[in-house]
């Protein structure tokens, strides 16, 4: 008594279709053959290409299967898998994803807490990050929107030499907003 078929899960991926084309899993009769210092040894019948491999102690990868005849090379492969993702371990550590920090104040700031918050900024922008800079306006607050522009633009100002606007200051509703950018040249420059 057989069970019928059940359909696949298509989250999971068909077991052979992930797996390399190496060795035997070589379905040609013929490849172009590279040997591992990259030379050519010419079009070669697949089973004798895998036999020199074996003899070398190495394996046969299919490493253009669209080519007329697919092009094999004779590797390490273990080695070669290893070198590929330590090659994407590194690049991914390189990357750096640009954060939208957020900096809150309030018109009527102290001093103290304004610098702090100035602080913040600059160490943002050194680490290449954006800076989105909102001041709250409450209540009767709004009628000194001039005030809330004014801090911005000496906030900026402050920045001028680390900073660019992404966007200028802004009054939306009952927010002051402005958007800096780190000065591509001055953060690279502080930036070791």
């Amino acid at each position: 008594m057989s069970t019928p078929d059940k359909p696949q899960d298509p989250r999971r991926p068909e077991p052979k279709r992930d797996l390399p084309l190496l060795n035997e899993r070589i379905r040609d009769r013929e490849v172009r053959l590279i040997d591992e210092e990259g030379g050519q040894l010419g079009i070669v019948p697949t089973r004798e290409a895998l036999s020199i491999a074996r003899e070398k102690g190495l394996d046969l990868f299919l490493v253009q299967p669209d080519a007329n005849p697919p092009v094999a090379r004779i590797m390490d492969y273990g080695r070669f898998k290893f070198e590929q993702e330590k090659r994407a371990r590194e690049a991914k550590k390189k990357h750096h994803i640009v954060d939208v920090k957020e900096i809150k104040m309030r018109y009527k700031i102290e001093d103290h807490d304004y610098q702090v918050k100035l602080r913040n900024a600059q160490k943002f922008l050194l680490d290449g990050d954006k800076i989105k800079v909102l001041i709250q306006l409450r209540g009767r607050e709004v009628q000194h929107a001039k005030m809330a522009l004014e801090l911005m633009a000496r906030f900026f100002a402050e920045l001028n030499d680390l900073a660019i606007f992404d966007r200028e200051p802004k009054l939306e509703g009952k927010t002051v907003l402005m958007i800096l950018s780190p000065n591509p040249q001055k953060t690279r420059a502080a930036s070791p």
